[in-house]
């Protein structure tokens, strides 16, 4: 199981302009994230402060976060990083030192 750091961004272009809208479509958003939360997919996320884009920390399988990366297609935008642990550095550094 490998973790990984999402970068997201909503495509401005799918945000209602009318506030009540907008309300209602962050809602069906946080929603989602609130079920990543519970499967143990997202293990943490936030928002930039005055910015329509943020991150998450996901845990699992790549298709487990890609399925889950999916629901949110085509109102978010995507960078996903696989992230080490420091032990996996740890062991890599071992690997090269002997």
């Amino acid at each position: 199981m490998g973790k990984y750091l999402v970068l997201w961004e909503v495509d401005q272009t799918k945000i209602p302009i009318d506030p009540k809208e907008r309300g209602a479509a962050w809602g069906l958003l946080m929603a989602l994230i609130r079920q990543d939360f519970d499967k143990g997919l997202t293990k943490d996320w936030g928002a930039f402060v005055g910015e329509t884009n943020g991150y998450a920390v996901n845990e699992g399988t790549e298709l487990e976060v890609m399925l889950g990366l999916a629901q949110y297609v085509p109102f978010c935008i995507f960078k996903v990083h696989p992230i080490a642990t420091e032990n996996q550095v740890n062991a890599m550094i071992k690997a090269l030192t002997g």
